[in-house]
Parts: structure tokens; sequence; C-alpha cells
């Protein structure tokens, strides 16, 4: 038996005592032993993913070459889904099952506007049944949940997954500093610390064992009311469900063809802040600089990065110009750049 399997069985119920409240805590015992059935398997579904990037990738510097982290089988057919920085630009792809068994894999699917990637094993993935898709709609603030990490591998050094059991402390919009923009993301606590404490693609669990989000971030705002609370970003599954069938067709969403500019931002007291530049991008080619700050694109003025990101992704084709107002070196300047379809400059990982 998988220790996180062994983990499940003996030690959930206490818990389950731990973190919900108190009509859970006192659950008659076959109530808490449907959770823990229920949690046995889906843990059950959970894999681990090996990537090693092209050697030129433009995502490289950021993410690194070689990546790992973990993801969950959604489908008969062995389709895995796991948060889709993991498989950028990726040139191999391997899954690892619970008994350690590396699967070649390809990916199917690598989608900016929501984050997920969707890869396939090349070989079956025998006796893995797949998980339920839950909904955030179901969740309530304080819920016990379980966060799954999948085994990295059969080395002396490698580790083999586990659980970490996390509580939910908000749903809430998200805008990361990259020109990324959820409406509604999960926020838990504590972090997840099974498979050394990675995140990257750990499926989070609800009571019923039904798959409500991927993981992405390690978090310091979990609550998001300017406490510090250490905690993970989890991606909700709701937003997978009306795109699924698309991203298995094409390898991404409509809403991933959008304009992109190469900025990191920040939104601190009101002012939109440009941190960084990427190479080669249109931001750089217009001529933009750290520390400049946006006051308004297209002539609408913008104070936070959901509101900046919005009015850059309303236009209707990627690379159609756009206006940005700045204020630089004390002077507010109109520069006018032509973005380009961030998907299209990615160098795709074999398969899509």
């Amino acid at each position: 038996m998988r220790a996180s399997s062994l983990w499940l069985f003996v030690a959930l119920p206490l818990a389950l005592g731990a973190l919900a409240p108190s009509s859970a805590a006192t659950a008659p015992p076959s109530s808490v032993q449907a959770t823990m059935d229920a949690m046995n398997r889906a843990n059950a579904a959970v894999v681990g993913i090996q990537v090693t990037a092209i050697e030129d990738a433009r995502s490289a510097e950021g993410l690194g070459l070689n990546r790992t982290g973990s993801g969950v089988v959604i489908a008969t057919d062995g389709l895995v889904l796991t948060i889709g920085y993991l498989i950028l630009e990726a040139e191999q792809i391997e899954i690892v099952t619970q008994d350690n068994k590396v699967l070649p894999a390809m990916a199917v699917a690598y989608d900016i506007a929501t984050g997920f990637g969707l890869v396939k094993p090349l070989l079956p993935l025998r006796g893995v049944a797949p998980v339920k898709l839950g909904s955030v709609r179901d969740l309530t603030p304080g819920e016990p949940l379980m966060a799954a990490t999948g085994a990295s591998g059969g080395g002396i050094n490698d580790d083999d997954g586990g659980v970490s059991m996390t509580r939910l402390v908000s749903t809430r919009p998200f805008s990361g500093s990259w020109e990324y923009h959820l409406d509604t993301a999960l926020f838990t606590s504590p972090p997840i610390s099974s498979g050394r404490g990675n995140h990257s693609g750990a499926p989070l669990f609800n009571q019923k064992g039904e798959l409500v989000g991927i993981g992405s971030l390690l978090v310091l705002d979990a609550a998001g009311d300017n406490r510090r609370m250490p905690g993970n970003m989890f991606v909700p599954v709701d937003l997978l469900k009306p795109i699924l069938q698309e991203l298995r067709q094409s390898g991404s969403s409509r809403q991933s063809h959008r304009p992109w500019l190469g900025l990191t931002s920040s939104d601190r007291s009101g002012r939109v802040q440009i941190l960084r530049i990427a190479a080669d991008s249109p931001a750089e080619d217009a001529g933009l600089q750290p520390g400049v700050v946006v006051l308004a694109v297209d002539g609408s003025e913008v104070s936070t990065l959901e509101a900046f990101y919005k009015k850059l992704w309303a236009h209707a084709a990627p690379n159609e110009p756009i206006r940005l107002t700045v204020l630089q070196d004390s002077e507010v300047k109109t520069i006018v750049l032509k973005p380009q379809d961030r998907m299209l400059m990615l160098k795709k990982p074999s398969g899509i």
C-alpha cells in the first residue's frame, strides 16, 4: 500500500475533526468511512509528471529546463489534467505511476487563459479510474480539502508523493503579474507539505473525492485580507468543463489567443507599474522600461491589473495596435504597441 493511502486510512478522521466544523467532527463512523473511501479513490488517480523543455525554450529562464509536478487522470483514455506551465515548450514528458512506473506521454493542450495543461500517456495507464469533476460552487470557507502529489520516480532521492490536508480559506479573483487573470481562484491553507511541497499541478479534492482545483502557486496571503497566511492558489476545475472538448481538439481555447505585451507588472496603491520587460517582446520593441506607470489603455484609465488586462484582451485581434498612456520620468506619454499572440510565439510541445 502506498504511504499516502495508509495515511488516509489512519489519519483522515483525525484531520477531519481538527479542520471541519463541529458537525463534521461528530459525524457518524459510516460518514467518516465514506469520506475516507472517496478520498482514497481520488488519490489513486494522482500521477507524477516529469518534463524536459527544449534547450532554447523561452520559458526556461523562469521555469528551468527540467520540471516535476503532479497531475490527475480525468478520463477513461488516460487523459491527465495538470498545470500548464509544467509542459510549456516541452521536449519530453513522462508520467510516473504510483508504483513508480515511468510512461512516455504527449502534450494534448496548453491553455494560457486558464493555465491548464493536458497530457496523455503513450502506453496504457492500466488500473487507474478517472476522478469526477466537482465545482467551486459547492465549497464553503473552512471546508477541509485534500491536496495530493504524485510520485517523482524510483531513484534513491525521489519522492513517492502523498497527501496534505488543508482547508478552503477564500475564493476570489486573482491577477498574476505575468498578464494572467482568473475571475475566481481557490485559496487554501496550510500549504501543501507532501511531495516536498511541490504544488505544481497538484489536484485538490473535496470530501466526496471530486476534483475541484489544480495547484498553481504558493502564496503568502491566502486569506486575501492583507494578513500573512501561507497557502496555495488552485485553478478551479469549473473553468475546464466548458472548454475540455475544445482543448482536446485544438490544443488551446479561443480565449488563449489574445494580445500579449511581454510585461511583468504590479498594481500597488492604485497604480499599475511595470516591473520587468520580456526579451524580444512587443513591450521591448516599443521601448517600455521597468518603473513606468500605466495610466490608461486606449484612453480608458486603469488602476488594477485586472482592469489593465481586460482592456488589452478586449481587442478583437491579438495583433491589433494598442495605445498605452504611461507616466515615464515624470512625463505623460502615449505609446503605440503591436501585441503578439503568445500562443504563436511559444515552441509547442510535441503532439499539440
